[in-house]
C-alpha cells in the first residue's frame, strides 16, 4: 500500500476565510520599510518610463498631421528621431528600475527567511510535533521566493499600470471624447469579472502551495528514510504515493491555468473589440471630415499603448493572490507563540517563595506533584504523569525505570522545558524552572536522548554544541574519552570530519556515543540521560559506564534505564508506574521488595503494565 499523504498542519485551510489580499500583503511593510526609498524611486522611474511611452502617440499625431500631410521630408526625419529617442529613453528607464530593486529585495527576502528560521528555533516542541517539516520548508523557500518576485515586479507594475491607464484614458478623452467613451465601454464587465477571478484563484493558490508543502515532506522523509525504504523493498509504494501527490498538485495547477486562461481571454477580447469599434467609428469621422487622420492615429496608438497594462491585469492579480497566500502561510508560523510567550501564568506566589530563600533541603532536582497531559489529548483522558514526587539530591544520580509507555521520556523532557508541566512544579536547587530564563535553565541542564540527532557538521562542532561556547580542544577530547568515542580519530579528517545529514554515515552506537559526549562536554550541574547506552555492545557499554561514573560523581543526574547494567550506574532507583513514582530505593532493595521492578529487570512481562500513555498522534517514544 502507498504511504498516505501527509496530514495538513492544524491551522491550515484550503478555503480563504474572507481575508483581504491587501491587508495580508500590508503585513510585509515592516520588512520593506528599510528599503522603501529605493523601491519608491524604482516605481517613480517606471511611471516616468510608461508616461514617456504615452508621448509617442502625440508625436505620431504631429507627424501625420504636419510633415506627412505637408510632404516635409526634413520634418519626417525629425519625427523619426524623436520617436527613436523616446523609445531608447523608455528602455533605459525600465533597465534602471530593475537595477534599483534587485539588491534591496534580495535583502528583504534574506531578512524574512532569517526571521522565520530564528522564530522556528524558539517555538515549542509541541508545535513542531504537529507540523510536517515539508510545510515549514516550503514556507521558508518557495513562499519567500514568491514574495520576492511579487515585490520586484507585480507590486510595482500594479501601480505603474494603474497610473498608465488613468493617464492614457485622460489623453484619449482629450483627443476625442466620443472615441474615449467607446474605449471605456468594457471597463465595468472587466472589473466584475476580475473580482470573481480573484476569489477563485485565491482558493486554488492556497491549495497548490499547501500541496507543495506536502510534496516536500514526502521527498524529505523518503531521503531520510531511504534505508527503510530499500530494506523493506517499498520503493514502488513510495513512488506511487509521490506520484499521487504530484498528480493532485498537477490538477490544482491546471485549475489555476484554466482560471488564468479564462480571464486572459476576457481581458483580451473586450479591449480588442473596443479597439475595433473605435477604428470603425474613427474612420467614419475621418471620412466625414470631423476628425483628422493624425488624431485617429494618435488615439489608436494610445489605445495600443494601453493594451499591455490592461492585458497584464489577469496575471498581475494572479501573482498578487499567490503572494497574499504566501504571506498568509508565512505568518501562520511567525504568529505562533514562542516558548516564552506560552509560559504558564498564575505562578507568581511560587516564584516569590522559591526566589526568596531556597531551603537547603530543596537543593538538587525536585519534582513536586508533577502532572502532565499533552495539549492535544482528548478531554477526559488520563494524564501521562499524575502526581510525580521525586527528589534527587546534589551530586546524586537516580535511575528512572518503568514499563514502556509509563512516561519516562516525557518526564525527562519536562526538566529542560521541552514540554511544560500541567500541574505541580520542578525545581533546581530550590528555584522553580518556570521562573528561570530558558537560556540559563538549558545552560544548567544537559540532555542526551535515546535517539541521538547529529547535524551535517564536523564531529567537533556536534560535540561542542553541548558546551557554553568557550569549550576548546581539551574539553572536546575529555568528552570523547568519557563516551569512549575514540573511533573519531580513525575518521578521514579526525574530529574535523563531517558526519553527514543526521549522522547516517555512522553506526547507531557511534552516534549515541557522540550524543553522550555532547551532553557531558560542558560539565553540566544537572544531567539528563535517556537510556544513553541502548545502542552499544556489551564491551563498549562497560567501558563507557566506567568513564561515566567519574562524570556522575560531580553532577546531579537522572538516568532513564532499561537494563541492570545502566541501573547500577545510579545511587538510587525510582520506579515509574501509572504516571507516579511507585517505589524508590537501591537496585538490590527494589529487587527484593518490588515485584514489578524485579519483573522489569528480569525481562519478563508485567501484568500490571499500562498501555501506551502517549497523546493522540504522539509518537510512543515520547511516553516511555
Amino acid at each position: 500500500m502507498p504511504t498516505p499523504p501527509p496530514s495538513p498542519p492544524p491551522d491550515r485551510t484550503d478555503e480563504p476565510t474572507g481575508r483581504s489580499a491587501v491587508r495580508t500583503l500590508l503585513r510585509l511593510w515592516p520588512y520593506v520599510r528599510p528599503v522603501r526609498v529605493r523601491l519608491f524611486t524604482a516605481a517613480f522611474v517606471a511611471i516616468v518610463a510608461s508616461c514617456v511611452g504615452l508621448v509617442i502617440p502625440l508625436v505620431l499625431k504631429w507627424l501625420v498631421d504636419g510633415p506627412v500631410a505637408d510632404r516635409d521630408t526634413a520634418g519626417v526625419w525629425l519625427g523619426a528621431l524623436c520617436l527613436l529617442l523616446l523609445g531608447v529613453a523608455e528602455a533605459v528607464l525600465f533597465g534602471v528600475r530593475r537595477r534599483l530593486v534587485a539588491r534591496p529585495l534580495a535583502r528583504v527576502e534574506a531578512d524574512l527567511r532569517g526571521r522565520l528560521y530564528a522564530h522556528v528555533q524558539r517555538l515549542p516542541v509541541a508545535f513542531l510535533d504537529r507540523w510536517a517539516s515539508g510545510q515549514l520548508l516550503s514556507r521558508g523557500t518557495t513562499d519567500l521566493m514568491l514574495l520576492r518576485q511579487f515585490l520586484a515586479f507585480p507590486l510595482t507594475f500594479l501601480l505603474v499600470n494603474a497610473v498608465t491607464i488613468v493617464v492614457g484614458v485622460v489623453v484619449m478623452l482629450l483627443q476625442d471624447f466620443t472615441l474615449g467613451l467607446v474605449m471605456l465601454a468594457p471597463a465595468v464587465p472587466l472589473i466584475a469579472f476580475s473580482s470573481v477571478f480573484e476569489k477563485r484563484y485565491a482558493r486554488a493558490s492556497r491549495q497548490a502551495q499547501d500541496q507543495v508543502g506536502d510534496l516536500t515532506t514526502v521527498v524529505e522523509e523518503s531521503v531520510l528514510g531511504i534505508r527503510i525504504v530499500k530494506g523493506f523493498g517499498r520503493h514502488r509504494s513510495q513512488a506511487r504515493a509521490f506520484r499521487e501527490l504530484s498528480w493532485r498538485l498537477r490538477g490544482t495547477e491546471l485549475r489555476k491555468a484554466r482560471l488564468l486562461a479564462t480571464i486572459w481571454a476576457v481581458i483580451v477580447i473586450l479591449p480588442e473589440t473596443a479597439v475595433g469599434a473605435t477604428l470603425v467609428v474613427g474612420a467614419v469621422q475621418v471620412a466625414d471630415g470631423t476628425l483628422s487622420a493624425g488624431t485617429l492615429v494618435a488615439f489608436l496608438s494610445t489605445a495600443l499603448a494601453l493594451r499591455w497594462p490592461v492585458e497584464s491585469i489577469g496575471f498581475l492579480l494572479a501573482m498578487c493572490q499567490e503572494a497574499a497566500t504566501a504571506t498568509e502561510r508565512y505568518f501562520e508560523v511567525l504568529d505562533a507563540p514562542t516558548e516564552e510567550q506560552q509560559d504558564p501564568g498564575g505562578r507568581t506566589p511560587a516564584v516569590r517563595r522559591s526566589a526568596a530563600r531556597p531551603s537547603p533541603a530543596d537543593a538538587g532536582l525536585r519534582f513536586e506533584g508533577v502532572r502532565f497531559r499533552y495539549p492535544d489529548a482528548p478531554p477526559g483522558s488520563p494524564p501521562v504523569l499524575d502526581g510525580v514526587d521525586l527528589h534527587i539530591r546534589p551530586g546524586e544520580s537516580v535511575a528512572l525505570v518503568g514499563a514502556t509507555g509509563s512516561g519516562k521520556t516525557t518526564l525527562t523532557a519536562l526538566v529542560p522545558r521541552l514540554h511544560e508541566v500541567t500541574e505541580g512544579r520542578i525545581t533546581l536547587d530550590g528555584r522553580d524552572i518556570t521562573t528561570m530564563p530558558r537560556e540559563e535553565l538549558r545552560a544548567l541542564v544537559a540532555v542526551a536522548f535515546e535517539e541521538p540527532t547529529l547535524f551535517s557538521a564536523s564531529v567537533a562542532d556536534n560535540v561542542l554544541m553541548g558546551g557554553d561556547g568557550t569549550a576548546g580542544t581539551a574539553e572536546l577530547h575529555r568528552a570523547l574519552d568519557v563516551a569512549q568515542a575514540g573511533f573519531v580519530h580513525t575518521l578521514p579528517e579526525g574530529t574535523a570530519t563531517r558526519v553527514g545529514e543526521q549522522g547516517l554515515s555512522l553506526s547507531g552506537g557511534q552516534r549515541q556515543r557522540l550524543a553522550l559526549a555532547r551532553a557531558v562536554v560542558g560539565r553540566p550541574r544537572f544531567l539528563i540521560l535517556d537510556d544513553p547506552l541502548s545502542a552499544l555492545d556489551v564491551h563498549t557499554e562497560a567501558a563507557v559506564e566506567a568513564a561515566l561514573r567519574q562524570v556522575l560523581a560531580g553532577t546531579t543526574a537522572l538516568i532513564v534505564a532499561h537494563r541492570p547494567s545502566t541501573v547500577l550506574l545510579a545511587d538510587r532507583v525510582a520506579l515509574l508506574s501509572r504516571g507516579r513514582i511507585a517505589a524508590v530505593g537501591t537496585h538490590h532493595e527494589l529487587l527484593r521488595t518490588d515485584a514489578e521492578y524485579a519483573r522489569l529487570m528480569s525481562g519478563r512481562p508485567w501484568a500490571g503494565a499500562q498501555p501506551d500513555a502517549s497523546g493522540p498522534g504522539r509518537p510512543a517514544k515520547e511516553a516511555r
